[in-house]
C-alpha cells in the first residue's frame, strides 16, 4: 500500500488565508450533490459486515481503482483494513435494494439477515440485489481529515439492469435511467 504526507502550509499563506467553512456548512452544501448509494461489504472474522456508503468514486482506469471513505470513529474500520479487500455494491431503486440500504445504515441491525448474497471471486461478500458489484483488493489507505480513504483495485465486476438509487438533500430517491 502507498502512503502520503500531508501538504505543509507556508506560515505566511496560512496567516492571510480565510478560515475553512464549518462542518455543518459543508454537510449542507454537499446535500446538493446528487450521489449514488452503495453498500460496502467485507469478510469479518465470524460473519460478513457491510454498511451504506455514498462517499464512493472511481479513481483510475489503469490500474482499475475506486475509493470510498469511512469515519475514523467507526468501530469497524479495522475490519475493512484486515479483510484485505471489500465489495462496493451499487444499489438500485427497487424495493429490495431500498430495504437493504436502510438495513445496512442502522448501527444495531443484523445486516445480512435475510439478504441475498454470496462470496465473490475475491472471497468478499457480494449482494445479489445490487445493480453493480465491484470486488476489490485493498490497494491503499490514506488519511482524509476525520475519515480514512480506502482505495481498492477492482478484481471483478458484476452488473444487472435497474434504475440506480440516489441520495439528494438528505433523502433517498430514484434517478431515472
Amino acid at each position: 500500500m502507498e502512503t502520503i504526507a500531508p501538504v505543509s502550509e507556508n506560515e505566511e499563506d496560512a496567516a492571510t488565508a480565510p478560515a475553512p467553512v464549518s462542518a455543518t456548512e459543508l454537510r449542507n452544501a454537499m446535500g446538493y450533490f446528487l450521489t449514488g448509494v452503495t453498500i460496502v461489504t467485507a469478510r469479518g472474522i465470524d460473519q460478513p459486515y457491510g454498511l451504506t456508503v455514498n462517499s464512493f468514486n472511481s479513481v483510475s482506469l489503469d490500474p482499475p481503482l475506486v475509493l470510498w471513505s469511512l469515519d475514523l470513529g467507526h468501530d469497524r474500520a479495522d475490519l475493512f483494513r484486515n479483510a484485505g479487500g471489500f465489495t462496493v455494491n451499487v444499489m438500485g431503486a427497487d424495493s429490495a435494494c431500498d430495504e437493504l440500504i436502510r438495513k445496512f445504515s442502522k448501527s444495531d441491525a443484523d445486516r445480512f439477515s435475510g439478504a441475498n448474497w454470496h462470496s465473490g471471486v475475491s472471497g468478499q461478500p457480494v449482494l445479489t440485489d445490487a445493480i453493480a458489484s465491484l470486488e476489490c483488493r485493498l490497494w491503499a489507505e490514506y488519511p482524509g481529515g476525520d475519515h480514512v480513504i480506502f482505495i481498492g483495485e477492482v478484481l471483478n465486476i458484476s452488473t444487472r439492469d435497474g434504475r440506480p438509487a440516489a441520495y439528494f438533500k438528505g433523502q433517498l430517491s430514484a434517478f431515472s435511467s
